[in-house]
């Protein structure tokens, strides 16, 4: 269900005391700019009545020099006074839209992982670059609008009122004609404004899937359906943009459809007073100058309220995502400092489920310190929702899990998840050197450090080959490197992390055979010494574990050593077939 619209004074309010007013100092100058430039438009106006008068029709040739000055001063001033607003507003405008860019995207970074389950990231990319920056370009047009043609209106409306009050009401007088369109008109447009942002979202998310995807819609020869997919988003975003442009072009339209009707009557009732020498050709040029003059702020007027529905829409957006709050907080009690190297890794009793969906039905088992601990079962069993428990990304419905006898909960949350390193199957490299990802792990870890964990994890055994070594670009999420090459930065860096605590989530599940070998080997000497808790599908890599747990559906069905599992032809003897049946039935 969509939520209700926050009404505009709330967003405004927010945005006001939020970030725009500690820029007020700047903005007011810029006001006291665009008023001066506003003000010049109705005496250049003006001056169009002595021009005519007094030299084209009454060949005064001293005035020609005053009147020529005085208009180049005008411009002048207009010129320079525009100038330094528009580049204040615009300064003022990105300071404004990346303090919100920053300030979003550090508050996105303290959401919890259920949080980005929920929201695809091409949605959030859209809302934290694509509404910020629609609301910096709706917010500076309004802000010069409102600013500088409500003077320009205002100082033009007082040349024709002061020329001639009757001609000027007759070109007024159907305004309220059209108040009542034009109010509908704006209640349509936040709306209309609001279905094309989320649409242009969808485009976002549309893009992102296909370039994260693109080895997959190349094999699977995807490519026209993915098109069509493609074109079918962009086609909502087109019919919803279309109708928010069509009610944006509607409110000048109006303008203009009104001045004529005005102009007509103007024209014919001051074309006799000038015959009948009532009124002067220079009034008559000057008046019409001024309202021609005047339909530009009228029409640049009517369009602010567009402007401001459409970064209404783009501000619910924004702050929606500011009002999202994290689940995973701190406790008010002082916390644990941190938990104990040594200390065991308890499930009691623990439930989880994800949107009403039962996950774990009261999993218990303890990982002894300093072992390896194995936990297998078929897709869905919740193994990866216990590395998730464990380090806090997301909280049991009941049940406790504790280290060392303290609940995780009680832990700092920074602190808990410092006690832990994890590998997984989709190695997450950034767009940056191989140095810089392996110095995630420990951001004030010295070179030799960070060489020394290269070593370890083999990484150096394909980065001597590489022109830059270790300065080489991993590219963006590691595109550079090979699987097997990702693994094992990724191992790199949870070794110079030097965590108590091992998490390996299938770390050589999409692997070949040689990579797999060297990548466990490498996971060997990274989990010796350590807690190490195991998710494998391939039961070979773990025939080793001190302790493997096999979990059906959420709970724990048998546990124990590989040969006693195998034993007891339970669960584990039947995926243990599964996997190695061939090669059993080659050897008999």
């Amino acid at each position: 269900m969509t939520p209700a619209p926050t009404p505009p004074r709330a967003l405004l309010g927010r945005v006001w005391q939020e970030y725009i007013s500690r820029h007020k100092a700047v903005l007011l100058v810029a006001l006291v700019l665009m008023t001066i430039e506003g003000g010049m438009l109705g005496l250049l106006s003006y001056m169009i009545q002595p021009m005519f008068d007094r030299v084209f029709l009454g060949g005064d040739q001293a005035a020609v020099g005053l009147i020529a000055g005085s208009i180049f001063v005008l411009f002048t001033l207009r010129a320079v006074s525009g100038f330094v607003h528009r580049y204040l507003v615009v300064r003022t405008g990105l300071r404004i839209v990346t303090s919100i860019q920053k300030d979003l995207t550090a508050h996105l970074l303290q959401l919890d992982t259920l949080f980005f389950q929920r929201n695809p990231p091409g949605a959030l990319i859209e809302r934290v670059r694509g509404d910020a920056q629609a609301l910096q370009g709706a917010a500076s047009g309004v802000l010069i609008t409102l600013g500088r043609d409500t003077v320009s209106m205002i100082s033009l409306a007082a040349v024709v009122f002061w020329i001639d009050w009757r001609w000027a009401l007759l070109v007024f007088v159907g305004l309220p004609l059209i108040a009542l369109p034009l109010l509908r008109l704006q209640k349509g447009i936040r709306r209309t404004a609001r279905a094309a942002r989320e649409r242009s979202a969808g485009i976002s998310n549309r893009l992102d899937e296909i370039f994260h995807g693109i080895l997959a819609i190349k094999v699977n020869t995807l490519e026209e359906h993915e098109r069509a997919r493609f074109t079918e988003s962009v086609d909502r975003y087109f019919k919803s943009e279309r109708s928010n442009q069509a009610r944006q072009a509607a409110m000048p339209a109006m303008i203009d459809l009104l001045a004529a009707i005005g102009f007509l009557g103007v024209l014919y009732f001051g074309g006799q007073q000038i015959i009948a020498g009532d009124k002067t050709v220079g009034e008559f040029m000057s008046f019409f100058t001024a309202m021609a003059l005047l339909l530009d702020p009228m029409r640049r007027l009517s369009g602010v309220s567009g402007l401001i529905q459409a970064a209404m829409a783009s501000l619910e957006r924004l702050y929606t995502l500011f009002d999202e709050r994290p689940t995973i907080i701190n406790r008010p009690v002082a916390p644990a400092v941190r938990p104990a190297r040594d200390g065991d890794l308890v499930f009691e009793n623990v439930e989880f489920a994800y949107d009403g969906q039962p996950v774990l039905r009261g999993l218990s088992f303890t990982a002894r310190a300093g072992q390896t601990t194995a936990l297998v079962g078929a897709s869905g069993a919740g193994k990866s929702t216990v590395f998730n428990l464990l380090t806090r990304l997301i909280e049991p419905q009941s049940g406790r899990v504790t280290i060392g006898g303290t609940s995780v909960q009680d832990f700092d949350v920074a602190a808990l998840r410092s006690h832990f390193a994890q590998v997984s199957q989709d190695a997450a490299l950034f767009d940056e050197t191989i140095r810089q990802n392996i110095l995630l792990g420990r951001l004030d870890a010295t070179d030799s450090e960070v060489e020394a964990a290269a070593e370890r994890a083999m990484v150096t055994d394909f980065a001597r080959d590489l022109a830059k070594g270790l300065e080489s670009p991993a590219g963006p999420r590691g595109s550079n490197l090979s699987g097997g090459q990702r693994q094992r930065v990724a191992i790199a860096r949870a070794m110079l992390r030097d965590a108590p605590v091992l998490l390996l989530d299938e770390p050589t599940s999409a692997l070949d055979a040689r990579s797999e070998q060297v990548i466990q080997t490498a996971l060997d000497r990274l989990a010796h010494g350590r807690t190490t808790l195991v998710i494998a599908h391939r039961l070979a890599t773990i025939r080793d574990a001190d302790r493997i747990l096999v979990m059906d559906r959420g709970q724990l069905v048998d546990e124990g050593r590989h040969e006693e599992l195998l034993s007891r032809g339970g669960l584990y003897a039947q995926l243990y077939a599964l996997q190695f049946r061939d090669t059993e039935a080659a050897a008999q």
